[in-house]
């Protein structure tokens, strides 16, 4: 294992030693990504065609381009767990299937989100994954394109800018009563050595307790989330993912280097949230804190706890 006090916060998975699984491990990406982003585009093609559909019926538009992302997410999540072999080692509340949920993931690397694509296949929510997406990925040919057709959010990361454009989204799934799994990173971003600095400069200075292993939450999204959709989701997932032998690179992952993920769930009734902004705002920040301490077990032990540790001591 990899594990160990000096993964703070991050150590990358390395590549193997035999020079035979390098050269099996490049065959295998290849065969993989060629495959994967062929069908992509294919289905952009599909996508596309479905706009005419939506002058006629919402609904089947939408059905359409849902059946859609659970085809080629499903894929993608299928040669990991088929192809590769890859273990998905599953701790935590066990969540219903088909519920509406807003899920709290934290950011380590692109790998997090085809272990998305594996959790939510289990629960019946694939085709109904929608993600807080950088703006400009829409102008990318595949994915980005994709997912412009599913109700995705894409934002500019300034609340300003954002926030109209994120409350028409959230009143058309309100007003079509669309099932979702969304999908929230709520550090905004990846975590790295310098930017896990940077966030515990900031939250020093705001009184709050520096994080080791997770970036210090950007709470308005979040906040809105909670409130514009209260009523239509039924919980909020808090997920933590761990990467046991250290955090891959998306392409080593399509090259089927990640034999093991460690995936810890926990489920928060949205009725149990508190209403006002500044609650939910503390609220998310004390669940970063609590997620800070999961992690700091999981890269101690290898594995997460079956309680949660108390934020800000050192897990032995």
């Amino acid at each position: 294992m990899c594990i160990g006090d000096d993964l703070v916060p991050l150590k990358p998975l390395p590549e193997p030693d035999s020079k035979l699984e390098r050269a099996l491990g490049l065959v295998r990406g290849s065969i993989a990504s060629s495959f994967l982003f062929s069908t992509l585009l294919a289905c952009n093609v599909i996508q596309t065609a479905s706009i005419v559909i939506k002058l006629f019926s919402q609904t089947a538009f939408r059905r359409i381009n849902r059946w859609i992302a659970n085809l080629w997410w499903g894929w993608c999540a299928l040669v990991a767990e088929k192809v590769y072999g890859t273990e998905f080692i599953m701790s935590g509340d066990d969540v219903p299937v088909r519920e509406n949920a807003i899920v709290v993931l934290n950011h380590q690397a692109m790998a997090d989100i085809t272990v998305m694509f594996s959790f939510a296949r289990s629960k019946k929510r694939l085709g109904d994954l929608k993600w807080f997406v950088k703006d400009v990925f829409k102008y990318v040919p595949g994915a980005g394109w994709g997912m412009l057709f599913l109700d995705c959010l894409f934002v500019k990361r300034n609340w300003m800018d954002d926030r109209d454009h994120i409350h028409r989204v959230f009143e058309k799934i309100m007003n079509y009563n669309i099932p979702l799994w969304l999908m929230v990173f709520g550090e905004g971003t990846r975590v790295s050595k310098s930017k896990i600095v940077l966030s515990q400069q900031y939250a020093g200075k705001r009184g709050f307790t520096p994080l080791q292993h997770v970036l210090f939450p950007r709470t308005k999204g979040f906040v809105a989330t909670v409130q514009a959709l209260n009523g239509h989701v039924m919980a909020v997932y808090d997920v933590t993912i761990g990467y046991v032998e250290g955090v891959p690179t998306l392409w080593q992952w399509i090259k089927g280097y990640v034999r093991r993920v460690n995936v810890h769930v926990r489920r928060f009734l949205i009725d149990d949230l508190p209403e006002e902004k500044d609650a939910i705002s503390a609220w998310l920040v004390r669940l970063y804190e609590e997620k800070d301490a999961l992690l700091d077990f999981f890269y101690r032990n290898g594995f997460f706890p079956t309680s949660l540790p108390t934020p800000g001591k050192a897990s032995k």
